[in-house]
């Protein structure tokens, strides 16, 4: 491997690995529902499916049909890993996925190798080839483009959270690190096609013929993905189901598509593996597209002024979704989204956020609503992103407007409401109260037949 694609590849993984909340990992490792399809979609249906793809369209170019099989038994860990964070895939979820299938490529790979280029072709008549590969030739490449991306990024959370809070790492730190994984990623490919230019453009009917059976590995694999995550009701947090990509944005990345040889086919594939997902309480959702680079931050340039919040969109024909934005999340946002979530009864996708999110919700807070019949102690306070306020039909500020981005097509409501922070439970039940009166409101604006 050329040093400028190491470097490249490195510089492209460490800000997403950077973004992963690493104390949110034992909820990933611990959904079943999650791992064997993941498992079994790279390792038993990726591998047969290019072992069958490669003898279909190459019968008559071994060589060619040889490199093809190996691709598809090598599971990628770089490209996978921005690709998932552009598709807005479940980071945690990714980062586990790609170090489990580090390991089974470490253990899985040459046995994989000998059984799909030796023993399977003579069980079917077809003609055989050897492959000899290094176990520790695949582990030294694992250890450095997975090991030091994930440990540089761990630290930099570890030592940013423990420096300057949670808070300031992720509306601060994260934005100014983030556009770096785009910088790599553009600069890795770049560099790819330079060095592969004379092979692309001395034998473009080679090139059709190889990119023929990745596209259909790769339209294979990221449709079943998609069907398997949402028949094991896997959830995406964060994001409207009604308005997206199916449950699996992580996982028909991860699964979808091998990592590439030493000496890659000009029409190479990018990520793989299997599967995002985890539960939001209030609501779950995906995204339809990926975002514009700049999308990790809330730039100057997207701030309104307050007068720009009372300007009314029409909303969309579909189920209406609904963001609210406080500070810190840890209180009148929270408590507003609790009400719609039941009040609605499900018919509206509710997410909550905040523009400086705390640690923890506001446990006045979480004692007023237990009043009411509604338990906000697992709740966990959310960073305001635009990919939130883009996916959202309408948008309730209270008490942060001027920090929340304005996108044409939503509907923006500023709630003038006391801040509970600091107060007393008899001092926040009127502010609960009122939250419910104007949840209650919106509720008959956005489904008329509930008033």
């Amino acid at each position: 491997m050329s040093l400028p694609i190491a470097l490249g590849l490195l510089v492209m993984m460490y800000p997403v690995l950077a973004k992963v909340r690493y104390d949110r990992l034992d909820t990933v490792t611990r959904d079943r529902r999650l791992l064997i399809p993941s498992l079994v979609l790279n390792w038993v249906v990726g591998p047969a499916l290019m072992f069958a793809l490669a003898w279909v369209f190459l019968p008559d170019l071994p060589e060619y049909r040889t490199g093809l099989i190996i691709v598809g038994l090598a599971r990628c860990i770089a490209m996978v890993i921005i690709w998932n964070d552009l598709a807005c895939g479940d980071r945690e979820a990714a980062a586990v996925l790609v170090a489990l299938n580090s390991v089974f490529q470490v253990l899985a790979f040459s046995a994989l190798g000998w059984f799909y280029l030796g023993v399977l072709p003579g069980w079917l008549g077809l003609e055989q080839t050897a492959m000899n590969v290094s176990v520790w030739e695949i582990t030294r490449s694992v250890l450095i483009f997975l090991g030091i991306p994930l440990l540089a990024g761990f630290l930099t959370r570890l030592l940013g959270e423990k420096a300057k809070g949670r808070t300031w790492y992720e509306t601060k730190l994260i934005p100014r690190i983030g556009p770096f994984a785009l910088y790599g990623l553009l600069f890795t490919i770049v560099v790819l096609f330079a060095l592969q230019g004379d092979a692309i453009t001395s034998k473009p009917l080679d090139v059709v013929r190889i990119a023929l059976p990745l596209l259909a590995y790769f339209a294979v694999m990221w449709a079943g993905s998609m069907a398997v995550g949402r028949m094991a009701g896997l959830d995406h947090p964060g994001r409207p189901r009604w308005r997206s990509p199916p449950p699996e944005t992580t996982s028909s990345w991860l699964s979808r598509s091998p990592s590439p040889p030493s000496a890659p086919p000009p029409a190479r594939p990018s990520p793989e593996s299997s599967a995002p997902s985890s539960r939001y309480r209030s609501s779950s959702a995906w995204s339809t597209s990926p975002s514009p680079p700049a999308a990790s931050s809330l730039g100057p340039q997207r701030q309104p002024r307050r007068s720009q919040l009372r300007k009314v969109p029409p909303m969309s024909d579909s189920a209406p979704s609904v963001l609210f934005v406080c500070v810190h999340n840890a209180g009148r946002s929270q408590m507003a989204a609790a009400f719609l979530t039941r009040l609605s009864g499900g018919r509206v996708e509710v997410r909550s956020a905040g523009s400086a999110p705390a640690d923890a919700v506001n446990p006045v807070a979480v004692r007023a609503m237990a009043e009411r019949g509604i338990d906000l102690s697992e709740e966990t306070p959310k960073v305001l992103t635009v990919e939130a306020v883009q996916a959202s039909d309408v948008v309730v500020t209270m008490g942060c407007g001027d920090t929340c981005p304005v996108f044409p097509g939503k509907r923006y409501l500023d709630w003038s409401l006391d801040d509970p922070a600091g107060q007393g439970v008899e001092a926040v039940r009127p502010i609960r109260d009122e939250i419910e009166r104007r949840v209650r409101a919106l509720l008959a604006e956005l489904l008329p037949a509930s008033a």
